[in-house]
């Protein structure tokens, strides 16, 4: 069995655009959410000063994330550029593919920094269960 294949994206918010960044993500949860069924985990976070977001995704392996990115190339509306400015860094945790390197050069240019970190030496991915998201300690 594969490891999970993770990625990390940094994207610099448009100057005066976070309100309008806030309200794009729900739709856009929902899009990515109806469209990748195989998809662990799909999440955004804010930095503390407000101007940048990071997209945290963990996959199943690097077909998913491939899959993916064919979602954002035939199905998007690719909202997120009316809010976001641009990828500012890549970090990749599992082995990608050649094509998922080149779409992701293509998209982001040649100075934006890809880290790649290929070899998964151990863990574990745990599945919450209604129990566990509803108890209190």
């Amino acid at each position: 069995m594969s490891a999970a294949f993770v990625f990390i994206a940094t994207n610099k918010i448009r100057e005066g655009r976070l309100a309008d960044e806030k309200r794009r993500v729900p739709g856009w949860v929902d899009f990515i959410e109806e469209n990748e069924p195989r998809l662990i985990a799909f999440h955004q976070f804010l930095s503390g000063d407000g101007t940048e977001v990071e997209y945290v995704q963990v996959h199943p392996d690097s077909d998913s994330f491939e899959h993916h990115m064919r979602v954002l190339a035939d199905g998007s509306n690719l909202s997120y550029t009316e809010t976001l400015e641009g990828t500012t860094n890549i970090r990749i945790y599992g082995q990608p593919t050649a094509t998922i390197l080149e779409i992701l050069r293509r998209a982001v240019g040649p100075d934006v920094p890809i880290t790649v970190l290929p070899t998964h030496l151990g863990g574990f991915t745990r599945q919450a269960t209604t129990e566990d998201a509803t108890s209190s300690d």
